[in-house]
């Protein structure tokens, strides 16, 4: 991205990030039966304060987490635990402290609770009766989906300032892998990793994708996207797609635009996803990776002889 690009995010693009977070985590029972998904440890830390942290750095100060029934709990991870920070204190354990008091001191979290599954349209719909009267945008950031190195949403609400509308997250997908993923119609700009967007397309068969860019879990949506969420019909299973919000402002006019993210992305959505992001951070930990790396060579020359 251009530093001319960068240099225009000098005011804060949102204030509020939504995370949608009311999934059952069925892919790691029987564990999620007692622990929220969003709360399993990447090394030592839950990706849900991963995905806090990129929200408070692009400028949020508040964090909505859109939860079930019962969920309720994710939020509890943000709030103060003085009882175990005075016991760190007193045992003279400040590197741990400082480790238990970074969420709290990190964004202001509060729930919405989405009564029934009703997709990711409902439950970004949720918020609204949350939002406050200067909140034109809220960001959205999918918990599953940990994009590094961190800084995209900073340097989707410089682009939110230059162009208005929407602004969403797209990675450069190999063609073979790109019917996974909802893929973009796109028009270059004059910055390479701009691209104004024209239509969406879900899960299209390599040929017959109009892009190779693919959506990744990132979207600071013009306030706007509310009302088109009550407008749209419920697509397959009865689900509200936001996808298909989005795609209604685009045919109304209403501009959207995605960066093109050249980083990297974990899918934390299944147990092998999340083992690899918890290899990958303990390989770069210094306390953790040099007995982790000489432990993984030793295994894979196991394997392989």
């Amino acid at each position: 991205m251009s530093a001319s690009i960068r240099a225009t995010h000098r005011h804060r693009a949102f204030r509020t990030a939504v995370v949608p977070a009311a999934g059952l985590g069925t892919r790691f029972l029987p564990t999620t039966k007692t622990v929220p998904k969003e709360l399993l440890p990447v090394l030592d830390t839950p990706a849900i304060q991963y995905v806090a942290e990129e929200a408070a750095q692009a400028g949020a100060d508040r964090l909505v987490l859109v939860v079930s029934p019962g969920k309720e709990s994710v939020a509890a991870y943000f709030d103060p635990n003085p009882d175990l920070e005075a016991e760190l204190r007193g045992q003279g354990k400040d590197a741990l402290l400082a480790k238990v008091r970074r969420a709290p001191g990190l964004i202001q979290a509060q729930v919405a609770v989405q009564r029934k599954p009703l997709g990711l349209g409902h439950a970004v719909g949720c918020v609204e009766p949350l939002l406050a009267a200067d909140d034109d945008a809220v960001a959205v950031l999918l918990p599953d989906d940990l994009v590094l190195p961190t800084g995209v949403l900073t340097t989707m609400g410089a682009i939110r300032q230059r162009h208005g509308g929407s602004v969403l997250c797209a990675l450069d997908v190999p063609r073979e892998q790109i019917s996974a993923y909802g893929v973009f119609e796109i028009d270059d700009t004059d910055d390479p990793d701009v691209k104004r967007v024209c239509g969406m397309v879900e899960k299209p068969p390599p040929e017959a994708a109009p892009s190779t860019f693919a959506a990744a879990g990132r979207y600071l949506l013009e306030r706007v996207v509310f009302d088109a969420l009550r407008r749209i019909a419920p697509g397959a299973g009865g689900e509200l797609q936001l996808t298909d919000a989005i795609a209604l402002l685009i045919d109304e006019g209403h501009p959207v635009h995605v960066v093109v993210h050249r980083g990297e992305r974990h899918d934390l959505g299944t147990p092998a996803g999340l083992l690899r992001a918890s290899v990958d951070f303990a390989l770069a930990d210094p306390d953790v990776g040099p007995d982790l790396r000489k432990w993984l060579r030793n295994r894979v020359r196991r394997e392989t002889a």
